[in-house]
């Protein structure tokens, strides 16, 4: 009965699932509304975001810290400011996670604790519309003199955490206060005003989300015109000090030329992730932007000079960013989580932008490695540096004085289902292989479907058609996936390769089942010979999941651990270890002495057990 009920439930949503056409769009994603993850994989981990991760963020927020306590102070116009000076953002992602949330996994109490934060939130803002929670306590004279303040950070977070709990609930009142703001904002800052170039992006996104909820055109024009602002020297810090008193870094702050001229990354990781999603966001829907070359460039350049093997990013501790192309240390990466999220944000755009599968691969390797790895398998303690090798002293904390990654996976993770499909007038893309149950638009025709998987346990997928679809069918072929076999209802399905994706055309009834079976073997992963920090090292890889030594597992000290061409290493299932993982098993052969074994676990489970040296390159002759 309870499938029956949701089944029903998909499909009273298809109406609202339906994407409006932007013209420089290949396809669209599919609103994970209209999607219902139900897998072993993602299902409980999700389940666990809504039960004890977002009310670790709720604990954290309002009774370990201030930040709830400085919404009640701003209204009251009194007491101290607690905390970091973008602090309020960190309160604006919970409530978009909650309102995520609270779409697969209704929730009356924790509705009623995001309304409560609500109405606070909207007592704190000032007659004008402006909402900042450090500045009204610490002065609101020294408002908008600081381009590195994070105003416009806080105030997009808010924007999107507006729009979100309007589609969860159909309550608009932090929408409302976000919509003020927005508009304070687009009064002081324009050609007839001010320049403004915010240190760190993401008003950009959340006015574009902003256009798409009102369809008021002036909102995406402003995200276009905030992208304008950069590379102009417009940048300042407090009291207008500029790059030549070493105040402004231009290049940190990705504002060093206009972003049309954009060729390499630079700076901040997530700053950067984030104004190439506001690039592709406002290219996507204005002609003649300029930004497909750069974009394309900067891609490039991240995913082959820039990232490491778990696609995460960023090198540099002084700066949450990049050094010098290649390089690309394990034990001193940075590799922050909230830039795991923003790869994925950017490579999800740039498949919409391009219909290409490799966006879908970087994405699939970021998150199912680097992002993950951000939380322990309980969802209460977190990763914000993700290394690829540590002495046993790098560990998971309940909080951080900036707590910026724990409430962005929550976001994420609780909208996965957005990644799975796209859809364009001809053809319904699977992205992803995560077992759900959706129902949606594919052109004019409504479709429902259900897809069962082991994914990334096993290789084999199988979409049921719920309702026929006259459409092509695009499957994503990994690319670290190198022999599969496609059937429909049991025979061999005849296919056209198609950027990355394995294209199936034909009248597709209800009733029909495709399958698709992708081999899975362990492979050893070279670096590129320009990596001197993996020089003479291996990784190990099964499917999308990139594997780790943890002393835990093995007696051999993993610092000396040395495979050889001889090597023999087998996937073992072992549903009670990390909360069932496929194990690696590693036999090398010994001609003198007793064969060396070792065992290799997922890197996104590492630092779930004892404390240990862990590493992901080991030595290799």
């Amino acid at each position: 009965m309870k499938k029956i009920l949701l089944f029903a439930g998909l499909l009273l949503a298809v109406s609202a699932c339906r994407n409006g056409h932007k013209p420089n769009l290949v396809n669209q994603h599919v609103d994970f509304a209209c999607v219902h993850v139900s897998d072993s994989f993602w299902s409980p981990r999700l389940e666990r975001v809504a039960r004890v991760t977002i009310p670790v963020c709720i604990d954290q927020t309002e009774v370990q810290t201030g930040r709830i306590r400085n919404f009640e102070n701003a209204a009251k116009g009194e007491g101290k400011h607690s905390g970091i000076f973008f602090d309020d953002s960190d309160v604006y992602k919970a409530l978009e996670a909650i309102a995520y949330s609270l779409i697969n996994y209704p929730d009356s109490a924790m509705e009623a604790k995001a309304d409560d934060w609500i109405a606070k939130i909207a007592a704190a803002q000032q007659p004008d519309g402006y909402i900042n929670t450090f500045y009204t306590l610490t002065g609101l004279d020294k408002r908008w003199t600081d381009m590195d303040k994070h105003e416009m950070y806080c105030a997009g977070h808010l924007i999107e955490a507006g729009i979100a709990y309007k589609k969860a609930t159909g309550k608009t009142q932090l929408l409302t206060v976000g919509i003020r703001m927005a508009e304070h904002i687009m009064s002081v800052f324009n050609d007839q005003a001010r320049h403004w170039v915010p240190g760190h992006e993401e008003i950009e996104l959340a006015m574009v989300k902003l256009y798409e909820e009102t369809r008021e055109r002036k909102y995406l024009d402003y995200a276009y015109w905030l992208l304008s602002q950069r590379g102009h020297g417009y940048g300042y810090t407090e009291n207008g000090i500029k790059d030549s008193l070493n105040r402004w870094n231009a290049p940190y702050y990705q504002d060093a030329v206009p972003v049309c001229d954009l060729r390499s990354i630079s700076g901040h990781a997530v700053r950067s992730m984030y104004l190439y999603c506001g690039m592709c966001d406002v290219a996507a829907r204005i002609s003649g932007t300029g930004y497909e070359e750069a974009l394309d460039t900067l891609w490039e350049d991240v995913t082959k000079r820039n990232m490491y093997v778990t696609g995460g990013i960023g090198v540099a501790y002084c700066t949450e960013g990049f050094a010098n192309d290649y390089e690309l240390p394990n034990k001193e990466a940075y590799c922050e989580t909230c830039a795991s999220v923003g790869m994925a944000l950017w490579n999800s755009r740039m498949a919409e932008r391009t219909g290409e599968a490799k966006y879908y691969d970087i994405l699939e390797r970021s998150v199912y490695n680097a992002m993950l790895a951000g939380i322990n398998l309980e969802g209460n303690r977190f990763f914000y540096v993700n290394p690829l090798a540590s002495d046993g002293d790098h560990h998971r904390k309940a909080w951080f004085g900036c707590a910026c990654c724990p409430s962005n996976i929550c976001r994420f993770m609780a909208s996965l289902g957005n990644y799975i499909y796209a859809t364009n007038d001809t053809a319904l893309y699977v992205n992803l292989y995560i077992g759900n149950e959706a129902a949606f638009k594919v052109g004019d025709e409504n479709v429902s479907l259900a897809m069962t998987t082991q994914y990334p346990r096993e290789g084999r997928t199988t979409v049921l058609f719920r309702s026929g679809m006259q459409k092509s069918l695009m499957l994503r072929i990994p690319e670290w996936c190198k022999q599969y076999t496609l059937s429909v209802n049991g025979e061999e399905a005849e296919f056209v390769p198609e950027n990355g994706y394995a294209c199936i055309s034909r009248r597709w009834q209800a009733g029909d089942e495709l399958q698709i079976d992708m081999a899975m073997p362990v492979t050893l992963v070279s670096a590129d010979p320009r990596v001197k920090a993996d020089e003479g090292r291996r990784a190990v890889q099964r499917g999308p999941l990139v594997y780790c030594a943890e002393q835990v597992d093995n007696y051999t000290d993993i610092d000396s651990l040395l495979l050889t061409a001889n090597t023999q290493l087998t996937a073992v299932y072992e549903p009670d270890l990390l909360g069932g993982i496929v194990a690696i098993d590693g036999v090398v052969p010994a001609v003198d002495s007793p064969d060396i074994t070792f065992r290799l676990v997922p890197y996104y489970a590492w630092d779930n057990r004892q404390s240990g040296k862990m590493a992901v390159w080991l030595m290799h002759n």
